[in-house]
């Protein structure tokens, strides 16, 4: 007998509404539960601390229950809770890391599900069938059933979509996305013995020459000329796709026995393709995690945490070697990170970023390249994954591979479409040559360290629409010299230490105690718990000294109101084109990105023209 919807729905909502109704209550409660010194008072009589006491041991055992069942669910060692009777922020942050795992895993499922039914829904076959009845499916490093019902590795396999289209897939079958900041991960700069130099002073770039007058450094490709790179003949040979990852010979280069190896190799090389995974959490400057490195006949990939010190001795030569030449993709990063990490500088160098722009691609992503030219569709959900982690797992290590396995092929092709696209027949070659201009200039960036200013603060992100008074003003100001000196010193990103949505709202409220402080944070911030007393010293200070800041206050209000009009101003004259074209929309993304960018250049001038005390640095 078919069961009444409605009636098997009916305790799922009294059960939704007595949890409310208890959550309700328990926050209505816990208002009246005495805290700071009166806790302290009250817990010296036996009718409140023996049931405070009974509470805690509860809790204890609750969560102590949580993190051994929390082993088995998620596979993990590291989840027992613990706790510090001395310091409750052990505890606290355990339960913090516990409930980012928890939503994590959650939100991987909900994308994994998500794309199940956006794939159901566009090719009419139904996968769903071996999802459990609520649509959800655990996702874990292990093996699981896919949703055809046949087993697989999480992330092998080929969907259908996928089949259909006749597109190779490098990655298979997506996986959950890896966080791009995860806070069980030690910090390389503690678990490799990491030094840097986060000191408030320009970098120094110890491997270059200086000029005579010892103003600039000297790049060694000032030495050299474009032309110098440039091959302008055209093979009889068509270019040849190389075999996939899974058939190609890797390496993955965790010592220096390997790296050694690895520079020989490269040495009796013509050209290589490189690549650079990056993480900036939780570090300054921030940290190159890994290398990629392809031949035309092999694959690396290079543990730039474990080896650090070691890549610059034996790899800075043959990257400064003119006549190697060095593909890489979207390179403006890569290069400057190459330069602050290992001192190596790149000479000979063709983006293969630049090349799909003078070609006019439809687009210019590596993604876009690898199906356009190799029928490779690569799984991009590991582009912000968090690099740190050690062991690398065999999806990330694929992925990496993958930005250079194809791209020497890839460079193969577009320098033959190149050197056939030239409408100058007295200069077939311009194309090619332009490409190898842009590169070229992309070399020559030399890296710069972050340099805390008078002004800096006036670069924090959301500070002309917070609307501040000149009092709030010299808060931002004062927070902001506080964080970035706490972050140099410990080497974390200035996020980190306080995100700028949390230094604009204390700058709003204004608490001038510890416990005021502590309510206006949303969220438990390591740094500011660690520091409650001088930070509240800065607010305070930073007030008695809001008269500097009344003037800049006022310019960034009249600067903000400027920003609105001009916003406003477009949007009216693309509803008025929309209408004259009968109600089909011309605005596109480029028109987009332009606006924007000039709304980004107007607040970056207008940073620069403000002096501390509002007046204006521009030339009449």
């Amino acid at each position: 007998m078919d069961q009444n919807p409605s009636t098997t729905q009916e305790p799922k909502s009294e059960t939704f509404k007595t949890l409310q109704s208890s959550i309700s209550k328990l926050s209505g409660s816990s208002r009246t539960i005495p805290c700071n010194k009166d806790f302290h008072f009250y817990f010296n009589f036996q009718d409140f601390k023996n049931p405070v006491q009974e509470i805690d041991q509860n809790s204890q055992k609750l969560l102590e229950s949580i993190g051994s069942s929390a082993e088995s669910i998620f596979s993990k060692k590291n989840m027992k809770f613990v706790n510090d009777k001395d310091d409750d922020g052990v505890g606290y942050d355990w339960l913090v890391n516990f409930n980012d795992e928890v939503f994590e895993r959650f939100d991987a499922s909900v994308d994994e599900f998500k794309k199940i039914r956006n794939k159901q829904e566009e090719s009419g076959v139904k996968v769903m069938d071996s999802m459990e009845n609520d649509g959800f499916q655990l996702v874990q490093n292990r093996k699981k059933k896919d949703v055809l019902g046949s087993e697989s590795s999480v992330g092998g396999g080929e969907s259908l979509g996928n089949l259909a289209s006749g597109v190779k897939v490098a990655m298979g079958t997506p996986k959950a996305k890896v966080s791009f900041h995860n806070a069980s991960i030690r910090r390389p700069q503690d678990e490799y013995k990491i030094l840097v130099n986060n000191g408030n002073t320009p970098f120094e770039h110890v491997w270059l020459d200086r000029s005579e007058d010892g103003s600039k450094f000297i790049h060694p490709l000032e030495k050299l000329s474009v032309m110098d790179f440039i091959d302008k003949t055209i093979s009889d040979v068509e270019p040849v796709r190389p075999p996939p990852v899974e058939s190609s010979s890797f390496k993955h280069v965790q010592d220096v026995k390997s790296l050694k190896e690895l520079a020989a190799k490269l040495r009796d090389a013509d050209e290589f393709a490189v690549d650079l995974e990056h993480n900036q959490y939780r570090s300054f400057q921030g940290l190159t995690c890994l290398m990629q490195i392809s031949t035309r006949t092999e694959d690396f990939i290079v543990d730039t945490l474990k080896l650090r010190v070691q890549i610059g001795p034996y790899l800075r030569e043959v990257f400064k070697d003119p006549t190697k030449r060095k593909v890489m993709h979207g390179a403006d990063r890569d290069i400057i990170w190459l330069q602050r990490d290992f001192g190596i500088y790149v000479c000979n160098m063709f983006d293969t970023g630049q090349a799909s722009k003078v070609l006019k691609l439809e687009r210019n992503s590596l993604e876009y390249l690898l199906r356009y030219y190799c029928e490779v569709a690569a799984n991009k959900e590991y582009q912000n994954a968090d690099w740190r982690l050690r062991p690398l797992t065999d999806e990330m290590l694929k992925y990496a591979r993958e930005d250079t396995h194809y791209l020497l092929y890839i460079y193969d092709v577009m320098r033959r479409m190149l050197l056939s696209s030239s409408t100058d027949p007295d200069c077939p070659e311009a194309p090619l040559v332009e490409v190898y201009q842009r590169s070229y200039d992309i070399c020559m960036q030399l890296y710069q360290k972050e340099i805390l200013t008078d002004s800096s603060y006036l670069s924090i992100y959301g500070l002309h629409a917070a609307d501040l008074t000149g009092q709030q003003l010299a808060i931002v100001a004062g927070l902001c010299e506080w964080r970035d000196i706490m972050a140099r010193t410990e080497d974390e990103s200035t996020g980190y230490i306080l995100p700028n949505k949390a230094l604009i709202e204390i700058a709003k409220q204004m608490p001038v105690t510890p416990g005021k402080l502590r309510h206006v944070l949303k969220a438990r911030h390591p740094y500011i718990e660690r520091n409650l007393g001088a930070v509240v010293g800065i607010i305070r200070h930073s007030m008695q000294n809001a008269a500097a800041f009344e003037p800049v206050a006022q310019k960034l209000k009249e600067e903000h109101i400027e920003m609105m009009a001009a916003r406003n101003a477009r949007n009216g004259i693309v509803e008025e084109a929309t209408d004259v074209a009968g109600g089909e929309s011309v605005s596109n993304a480029v028109e987009g990105d332009s606006f924007d960018k000039e709304v980004g250049n107007f607040i970056a001038g207008a940073n620069q023209n403000i002096k501390l005390d509002g007046s204006s640095t521009m030339k009449a």
